[in-house]
């Protein structure tokens, strides 16, 4: 996730740092398993979520429809499931927390849905092979997702609503596949009152109004782990304009005061990015923003792709905001291009967008990476390993800040040249995909030509405060 506020940046995961895998998308589990002869399993494989996505099938792309009224907080919504089967299915799961189902059509033949808890259980009429397309029309009133962080999912607002957060949010407002290994397209309208904005992911493709609704269209055309996925609804005051011929968006509340922190962190959105593409390679996506949000419940930031939302508690009068901003557009990177294959290696999100705050805090205000590097040093508790924290710990200090002291250890032993070589490799070789512990482990050799696991074994599985490293 983005970074929370209580904890000065934090969380990680990853999976058995010895597990190799290979490809630009290659993940640390299956995708394809199956729950029996011809059905889906249930979850997609993850050992710290093992409920968490499901098997049998990989989207390709989902069409969102949404109305939402927010004084009955009610949603209907349709969407539509372009996918692949990975193996023959009689019967295949979606991740859904509940929202009454009133059709289900597989390849234009009605299907039975059965709901169970979270999981949503489809019949087709026929068997599956190959790609195959779903449609669920759905309504009623979004329940928040209890998670590790506090409420999440999607939350009924004063003015309208947040869906939003991790490891999960995306099932709370729409069927989907729930899980990083499976990105896919997204295309969204949300029919909202007139005079409410609908925000979400990816380039805005306009608005139409009629008969006291507004639909807002979003599309974003790079794949998206679905909890990336977003939707924020309120009255804000909307900036637009356009960086590097892509377009950005930023907002604010309007019950924030204009012309505050907020605002002047938002402005710097293209400053940031800019910076970070020195040292990470080219920005990533086609479109670039950030949406605040005033409800006290979002103590956090998420880094949803291409517009990353913060929470309200990271703007404060006198304060310099932008340093969450380098972390957010970090991710888009490290956690959005280059995704996780498991919720394990979450440090290979968390712990690289906190070193960009270091990066940041020496590019704009003097303060040097090594001296950041060195308090947090010094304090650091090292009884959690940052490559396999446990599921109770992937937002904690351990993933955060001892994953960028990782980081820098690997740029004092390998040196500045090879170090963001390894960086702007990375972000190439694996743009758009998955990737484990293993596989950036590999391509730091690789590029450095040095033996590195000595050093990741100490600096993310070892329980013990490891030596400085020697250039």
């Amino acid at each position: 996730m983005g970074v929370r506020k209580s904890v000065t940046a934090a969380v990680v995961v990853g999976l058995l740092a010895t597990a190799c895998t290979s490809g630009p998308e290659s993940p640390s589990v299956t995708a394809s398993g199956g729950g029996g002869a011809g059905i889906g399993a249930d979850g997609i494989g993850d050992p710290y979520f093992p409920r968490y996505g499901n098997g049998g099938y990989d989207v390709s792309h989902y069409g969102i429809q949404v109305r939402y009224d927010p004084k009955s907080d009610q949603l209907t919504g349709r969407v539509a499931i372009t996918a692949a089967a990975t193996m023959p299915l009689r019967r295949f799961n979606l991740d859904f927390t509940g929202l009454p189902i009133s059709r289900a059509v597989v390849d234009g033949q009605p299907a039975t849905a059965r709901q169970q808890e979270a999981e949503l259980e489809i019949t087709p009429a026929a068997e599956i092979t190959g790609e195959f397309t779903v449609e669920i029309d759905y309504a009623g009133v979004p329940q928040p997702i209890k998670a590790i962080l506090g409420e999440g999912g999607f939350l009924h607002t004063d003015d309208g609503a947040i869906a939003l957060g991790q490891p999960e949010s995306a099932s709370s407002w729409f069927p989907v596949n729930d899980h990083p290994l499976d990105k896919a397209t997204f295309d969204l309208a949300a029919t909202v009152p007139d005079g409410l904005a609908a925000l979400s992911n990816g380039t805005p493709e306009g608005a139409e109004t009629a008969d006291g609704w507004t639909t807002w269209r979003w599309a974003e055309r790079a794949p998206m782990a679905p909890y990336l996925a977003t939707l924020v609804i309120g009255d804000y005051r909307i900036t637009s304009s356009s960086h590097k011929n892509r377009p950005i968006l930023t907002a604010v509340p309007k019950s924030v005061p204009a012309g505050g922190p907020a605002e002047t962190a938002m402005a710097r959105t293209t400053d940031v990015a800019d910076f970070l593409e020195t040292q990470f390679g080219p920005y990533p996506f086609e479109s670039y923003g950030g949406v605040v949000v005033s409800d006290p419940r979002i103590s956090y930031a998420l880094e949803t792709q291409s517009r990353p939302v913060y929470g309200p508690s990271f703007f404060r009068a006198g304060g310099d905001g932008t340093w969450v901003v380098a972390h957010e557009l970090a991710h888009q990177w490290f956690g959005d291009s280059v995704s996780i294959g498991g919720w394990q290696h979450i440090w290979l999100n968390e712990g690289f967008a906190t070193y960009a705050e270091w990066l940041w805090a020496e590019h704009d205000r003097k303060i040097s990476v090594q001296s950041q590097f060195d308090q947090v040093y010094g304090v650091m508790d090292w009884s959690v390993p940052t490559g396999d924290p446990g599921p109770a710990n992937i937002f904690s200090g351990a993933v955060y800040r001892r994953g960028a002291l990782a980081v820098h250890a690997l740029r004092l032993t390998v040196g500045d040249e090879a170090f963001f070589d390894i960086l702007k490799t990375w972000t190439t070789e694996r743009r758009n995909g998955n990737a484990v512990t293993a596989d950036f482990i590999s391509l730091a050799e690789r590029v450095s030509g040095e033996s590195l696991r000595p050093l990741f074994d100490a600096w993310l599985f070892g329980t013990t405060k490891p030596p400085l490293p020697k250039p």
